[in-house]
């Protein structure tokens, strides 16, 4: 089978990129130029060879010829775009400039499921993120050696209504929680950030949730966290990770779950 990964930030391309070769797929990848590492070229050289293409933001129309030149039919999204990138001055193509006209909104979901309905119009199906890495969703409930307390439980109750909300309106992901109040809420800075503001607004004790939206569209824009998500909030003197079971990417797990523990940070799996 014939697959098509579009390539943006992190470790996420590498992943699929591995777990798609095992399964014997031929794969075609896109690396948008902003975003991608400059890595995936040694990656894609490694047998069995993936063909690679640079493309950048707002060459919509060079994306679309890449995955109708290659006889695609399927693909799918791996890494982040980072939203902010709208507004760093990227010229759009006639095809993006079209496509900008029909969105209502110039939001994550708005922006990536008209790319995603544009790709399906040309022949290509943009599939689920996760399809290909599964075993890395977080579980349902404690993950972490210690489990949050009686004063974090409350935290998270209320949190999570809070945290619901504002990724229902596809503002953010995460917020930071310290005796139930909001700190911080994530919007285009990313999770890391975030975390790291919350520390130096309400100092150690921060709980930090981090959720899917309540209609999560696995295709794009999946939560992830990883050892980094854990490093800041030791620097941020964060106590508590809750993340949403079977909708959230854990990567690095093995080490990720190590440093948590040493720092006596709970992490917990919420049951959507």
């Amino acid at each position: 089978m014939k697959l098509g990964l579009i390539a943006g930030n992190g470790r996420f391309p590498f992943l699929v990129l591995d777990a798609a070769r095992s399964l014997g797929h031929e794969v075609t990848i896109i690396g948008i130029k902003e975003e991608a590492s400059q890595e995936l070229e040694q990656a894609a050289a490694r047998e069995p060879k993936a063909a690679l293409h640079w493309v950048s933001i707002g060459q919509l129309g060079t994306f679309l010829k890449i995955l109708k030149d290659a006889g695609l039919s399927t693909a799918v999204m791996a890494g982040q775009v980072k939203h902010v990138q709208i507004f760093g001055g990227f010229i759009p193509d006639l095809t993006a400039l079209s496509l900008m006209g029909r969105v209502k909104s110039m939001n994550t979901d708005a922006l990536i499921a008209a790319v995603a309905d544009l790709m399906r119009e040309n022949g290509v199906e943009l599939i689920n993120s996760t399809a290909f890495l599964e075993p890395l969703l977080a579980e349902a409930g404690q993950l972490s050696e210690r489990a949050p307390n009686e004063a974090e439980r409350k935290d998270l109750e209320f949190g999570y209504r809070m945290a619901d909300a504002i990724a229902g309106l596809d503002i953010g992901q995460t917020i930071a929680v310290k005796h139930q109040a909001v700190v911080a809420v994530e919007a285009m800075e990313g999770t890391d950030e975030t975390i790291g503001r919350a520390g130096h607004l309400a100092g150690p004790g921060v709980v930090i949730i981090k959720v899917a939206k309540p209609n999560q569209d696995m295709r794009f824009d999946v939560p992830i966290v990883g050892l980094a998500t854990i490093q800041a909030m030791r620097v941020a003197g964060a106590t508590v990770l809750s993340v949403d079971a079977k909708r959230t990417l854990v990567f690095d797990r093995d080490a990720l779950l190590a440093s948590a523990n040493e720092a006596g940070i709970a992490i917990v799996g919420r049951a959507r």
